[in-house]
């Protein structure tokens, strides 16, 4: 085993540390420890594979541990603990001051929130970090692709012959030419080339102006190091193959955007629905869970001049009023609430949950759950599970400007359309300027993962319902009416509506409460 180990070391011109070395001869398969550390290298980009290589890798490194026969696998585990590295991804946390293992088994559900503090100054090689954590994150699903899995290679090993080849890079630079012929420009973790695609081919164009900077694509080309002539680009998409039903009739609700405090604050409409919810109709008794997807209040100081338009001056008396609608909730029904850009959470993406200094009386509420933003619950039914990724959604408008065809078909009047887009691209918010964020250089948490049943966001303050390859897109009304600034760029809002999903049924009905 060494020896056979040594030869590939050599021949890829790799330094290992001795801690490395001594994990791949625990391996009882030779082919399976050459092609684990070929993949590693290949993800990681680095010919130096030391602890750090790993743990900077880790799901990778998890996918390969979990494919291997038992007796092979707790071998290998127990060296991966000797080295001091975990492989548990998942690490329960305290959220709301209630422990998710504890809600997991009292109520059937489970919360994943993403760790949103931040420790140090933030720098440049921060923001690299972040890139190449989602660089590999997407590549992972890209690499899943059959129409990628032939001739893929990474940048680097594209020699001056012309070949046929596939890449997985992200898009670093984009622009036409005076023939009207797209060239872009690709990375990976290895270096960077650049690829044309034709303005008489129709279908590969389109896909080429939909592109924007910092998408992680898949293409399929011909050519040389100096230039590939692309045929086909591929999204890492998200696609759905089986769709949940559970055995008894529980619903889920979908609010978004109250904006309480506000003089255009709708309170005689969310008291309608407050006495509806708590009355005699047959959807309301089967309600068991609640989303608030962002912008619970409208805040203070969110835009120049906006004391003028508030009911409620100070956010405390703003999530006052907010807590005195949710305490009349009946108890049965568990509710989750992620921030919004005019909650009490700071703007950068992860945001914490709504803070306690301004929002006590939230915080008091035992069947309210407060979330970051973004924030995937899972719903059990035995070994049922359902999934709703709640995200209020700043990315929309990036989306709706950058992308010709949804500019064009003004999609901010349909704005599920702009929100196909995350799961097309596996990420709530591509483009680096689209919002404000916190990089993490081990793991994007704007990525979107796993594929969720049911995709909430808010943010436009209008109902709009689409489905992408088996994942329901909720895009939620709002509870204010038309402001000065949405007259002013045109946006007409859509109040009131609330969607009701049956998770037995998979029926959706809305209720219009203006």
């Amino acid at each position: 085993m060494n020896l056979e180990i040594l030869k590939t070391v050599r021949e890829r011109g790799l330094l290992l540390e001795k801690d490395i070395f001594d994990l791949l001869d625990s391996f009882n398969d030779i082919i399976l420890a050459k092609n684990f550390l070929e993949g590693l290298e290949r993800f990681s980009g680095q010919k130096i594979i030391t602890r750090s290589t790993l743990n900077k890798n880790f799901e990778y490194v998890q996918s390969i541990v979990n494919k291997l026969p038992g007796e092979n696998k707790s071998l290998i585990e127990s060296i991966f603990v000797k080295l001091g590295l975990s492989l548990e991804i998942r690490k329960e946390k305290e959220i709301a001051g209630k422990n998710i293992n504890e809600m997991k088994s009292s109520t059937s559900f489970q919360v994943s929130c993403f760790d949103t503090t931040v420790t140090k100054k933030l720098e440049v090689s921060d923001f690299i970090g972040s890139f190449r954590a989602r660089y590999q994150q997407i590549q992972r699903i890209l690499m899943n692709r059959p129409e990628l899995q032939q001739n893929l290679v990474s940048i680097n090993k594209i020699s001056n012959n012309r070949q046929s080849l596939a890449i997985i890079g992200i898009v670093i630079e984009k622009r036409i030419t005076k023939n009207k012929n797209i060239i872009i420009k690709f990375e990976d973790l290895t270096g960077e080339i650049s690829g044309l695609v034709k303005f008489d081919n129709e279908e590969i164009f389109k896909k080429g102006e939909e592109l924007q900077l910092d998408d992680v694509v898949g293409i399929r080309a011909s050519g040389n190091r100096d230039l590939l002539f692309i045929y086909d680009i591929f999204y890492p998409d998200a696609l759905l193959p089986q769709r949940t039903r559970f055995d008894e009739e529980v619903c889920i609700a979908f609010l978004s955007d109250m904006h309480t405090g506000s003089k255009m604050h709708l309170q005689s409409n969310v008291e309608k629905f407050i006495e509806w919810i708590n009355g005699d109709d047959e959807t309301a008794k089967k309600i068991k869970y609640v989303f608030f997807v962002g912008d619970n209040v409208d805040g203070v100081g969110i835009f120049p001049g906006q004391e003028e338009s508030l009911q409620l001056k100070s956010m405390k008396e703003q999530y006052g009023l907010l807590a005195s609608y949710l305490n009349r909730i009946p108890k049965r029904i568990t509710m989750f609430m992620c921030p919004g850009q005019h909650d009490a959470s700071r703007v950068a993406e992860p945001q914490p949950i709504i803070d306690k200094n301004y929002a006590g009386a939230l915080h008091d509420i035992n069947n309210l759950i407060l979330v970051t933003n973004p924030a995937t619950v899972k719903i059990f039914e035995r070994e049922k599970e359902f999934q709703v990724l709640m995200y209020h959604g700043a990315s929309i408008h990036s989306f709706i400007n950058g992308i010709p065809e949804l500019r064009e078909m003004k999609a901010h009047k349909t704005p599920a359309k702009a929100v196909k887009h995350m799961l097309k691209r596996r990420h709530l918010a591509p483009m680096h300027s689209a919002v404000t964020y916190i990089p993490n250089a081990e793991r994007d948490p704007l990525v979107i993962t796993e594929v969720p049943d049911i995709l909430a966001t808010g943010e436009v303050h209008r109902l709009d319902i689409e489905n992408y390859n088996g994942t329901m897109i909720i895009t939620g009304s709002c509870w204010q009416s038309q402001t000065p600034f949405e007259e002013k760029v045109g946006n007409v809002p859509d109040p009131c509506k609330v969607p009701i999903f049956n998770l037995k049924t998979r029926e959706l009905k809305i209720f219009d409460f203006s």
